[in-house]
């Protein structure tokens, strides 16, 4: 009812409102069937933005701030924050808009636009994951050189590497979506736009969308191979330590990232499965897990390294505490 009453005005206008020249607007969509509590729903999104905000600002300020923080994997977790942060404000100018103002409609360039943030951060939280498992693998293979190896510089280096590489990767995505004609279909399927979501609006030819959005989907998963052979690694390193103490510790300093990446990738994994195995099932379950994607890691990253990472909870709490007297 809500996409016949809201939309579909807009997709059977004149013959000179469809033509490839004149789509200017795609669609957007909340949740089906619960359109009439939209605006309840956007007060639990609005508070899982504004948690998300603050937490992953609060850890790129105890960084900044604290000079004992000022280590590589401190460095490392400061890059994770940065993408969290400005993945949630990718897309939260459209959730915001279908949630709480009722308002689907989006631009053709704004959609491109927006696709291209999403894309790009989250490329960049994947590569982040990357290198935090080799700082682990590092730190406990040889602890004794960790320093040496991973200097400032190093880290710095790394990071803006890895940031260069993703943004020459997905910087395609705009210019081949751009390149498209629409000219019928404008109806999304999601609350924020995604490549592989608009290239299927394209009356024109999108073979060579297609084929590059599978090879960076083969990136996504060479990352998380890549994680995977260090833990591999990690934990052949660990089972030779001859203290079931020192074991444990070793083990200890990887449950925070062990987290970031299941947070991460579980909701990846479970939308690749949805969409190869229940194709013809219900759109609901696929959008919910859309909107986990990425509502949930930027919430609970700062809340995962918080709880189980020492250092960042007493800086925190520090700060708390000075505030309160």
């Amino acid at each position: 009812f809500y996409v016949y009453k809201h939309i579909m005005p807009y997709m059977y206008m004149s013959p000179l409102n469809i033509t490839e020249d004149k789509i200017s607007t795609f669609f957007l969509i909340g949740i089906p069937g619960m359109e009439h509590v939209h605006i309840w729903i956007a007060i639990p999104i609005c508070f899982i933005y504004i948690i998300a905000a603050l937490g992953n600002s609060t850890i790129l300020l105890i960084i900044k701030t604290e000079p004992s923080l000022h280590e590589p994997m401190y460095y490392f977790l400061s890059m994770l924050a940065f993408s969290d942060l400005c993945l949630s404000f990718s897309s939260l100018p459209t959730m915001l808009r279908i949630f709480l103002f009722n308002a689907p409609g989006i631009s053709v360039d704004a959609c491109i636009a927006q696709e291209f943030f999403i894309h790009t951060f989250t490329a960049m939280e994947s590569s982040v994951l990357v290198i935090m498992s080799f700082d682990r693998f590092i730190a406990i293979r040889n602890p004794l050189r960790y320093s040496s190896i991973l200097t400032n510089v190093r880290v710095m280096q790394i990071g803006m590497g890895f940031a260069i590489r993703c943004f020459i990767f997905i910087l395609p995505f705009p210019i081949t979506l751009k390149r498209l004609r629409y000219c019928k279909k404008n109806l999304l399927s999601y609350s924020y736009c995604l490549h592989q979501d608009i290239m299927k609006l394209a009356c024109s030819d999108n073979r060579v969308n297609i084929i590059y959005g599978f090879f960076i989907a083969i990136l996504s998963m060479l990352d998380f191979s890549v994680i995977a052979m260090s833990y591999v690694l990690i934990l052949k390193t660990v089972l030779g330590i001859a203290s079931h103490q020192e074991r444990l510790k070793a083990l200890n300093t990887c449950v925070s990232h062990i987290c970031a990446v299941l947070i991460f990738y579980m909701p990846i994994i479970s939308l690749s499965i949805v969409h190869r195995f229940a194709k013809h099932g219900s759109p609901l379950i696929r959008i919910l897990i859309a909107n986990i994607f990425l509502l949930v890691p930027p919430l609970m990253n700062p809340i995962v390294y918080c709880v189980k990472t020492r250092q960042i909870r007493e800086k925190v709490l520090g700060k708390l505490r000075l505030k309160k007297t």
